[in-house]
């Protein structure tokens, strides 16, 4: 009996997978906690997967 796996995801060529970064911004507030922010990915919207590619058949290479 064959084993059918799913389609591999594609991961995002320009985060390798890790969509949303925290950077701390240095120091702490008042209350002692670590300022961070949270960056994503501009490619893949912090996702870490990559949007399938658009087949162009009959279009110039």
């Amino acid at each position: 009996m064959a084993h059918h796996s799913s389609p591999t995801t594609r991961i995002c060529p320009a985060c390798d997978g890790f969509a949303s970064v925290a950077v701390t911004l240095g120091g702490r507030d008042a209350r002692g906690w670590l300022r961070t922010i949270t960056a994503h990915c501009p490619a893949c919207q912090g996702t870490g997967t990559a949007r399938p590619r658009r087949n162009r058949e009959g279009a110039r290479a």
